[in-house]
């Protein structure tokens, strides 16, 4: 464990260029760093900026998260310099092109009230899982098709792409695993009946997505919550075939209902809302 002393002589053994570079970037507010970001404050080439960041980062005052990448740890962050920047500015210097999905974005936007340690980043690209400062960060690669219904969202002084209330309720139905299952995506659905939620265009994503377990699962959660979603008959004679799993995070059991033909491997009454159930 590091001194206040040791973290003094830590801080008086950066070079003049170094604490310049330091100074310029953390006075823009800047969290997530790169190689180039380094360049382009002290005006040098890319390889004396590299030799820099490794510099930095040997002496404790950057952390690599990802290639070409850094997090800035200022002296403020503790005796264990361990960094608190908001996970979705880490999160969006792991993988590009991507958003804040799922469970994630279901908290950003408050449809639920349990947290997850476990961030959820959505891309096109594949990605390692990851874990920064005790959260796990976990790619989730989807194809070109459905990755859209995003937008930048101030996060502190940055922007980061968190997917709409109604991509977030689409996606999760589309993959209830990555949400905490079924009576969390429940859940959410009823909170959302209090927001701008529109469910016209969570029925115009539910098609740009074309998964029809997705489909089913909210059509079936629609009519158990009392929700009017808008073309239902359209969606219900338009069901694709098979019986998929109400629940994929459960147990293959249960009846097959014919009517959402979906296998309800699941007890209503177990996540339904006392209203409900």
């Amino acid at each position: 464990m590091k001194s206040t002393n040791d973290e003094e002589t830590q801080r008086k053994s950066l070079s003049t260029r170094e604490s310049q570079a330091l100074s310029q970037l953390a006075s823009e507010n800047r969290q997530v760093i790169s190689i180039s970001d380094i360049a382009d404050a002290l005006d040098i080439p890319q390889k004396s900026a590299k030799d820099m960041a490794y510099a930095l980062k040997e002496k404790g005052w950057l952390e690599r998260i990802a290639h070409g990448k850094y997090l800035i740890l200022p002296l403020a962050a503790g005796e264990n310099a361990v960094y608190t920047a908001h996970e979705f500015v880490i999160a969006s210097a792991l993988v590009e092109p991507m958003y804040i999905g799922y469970w994630s974005a279901l908290n950003h936007h408050g449809l639920t009230e349990q947290m997850s340690r476990t961030v959820y980043v959505v891309t096109t690209e594949r990605a390692q899982e990851r874990e920064i400062h005790g959260v796990t960060y976990r790619p989730v690669t989807v194809t070109e098709q459905k990755f859209f219904g995003y937008q930048p969202t101030a996060v502190g002084s940055n922007k980061v792409n968190i997917s709409s209330i109604e991509k977030t309720l689409v996606d999760c139905a589309d993959h209830p695993e990555f949400c905490g299952g079924i009576s969390e995506l429940t859940k959410a659905m009823q909170n959302a009946v209090d927001t701008h939620c529109s469910w016209e265009r969570i029925v115009e994503y539910l098609r740009r997505v074309g998964n029809g377990a997705a489909t089913k699962r909210l059509v079936y959660l629609a009519d158990q919550l009392g929700i009017d979603l808008p073309e239902y008959r359209d969606l219900v004679e338009n069901f694709t075939t098979g019986y998929p799993l109400l629940d994929p995070t459960r147990e293959a059991t249960g009846t097959r209902d014919s009517t959402y033909q979906l296998r309800l491997n699941v007890d209503p009454e177990s996540f339904l809302p006392g209203d409900f159930s």
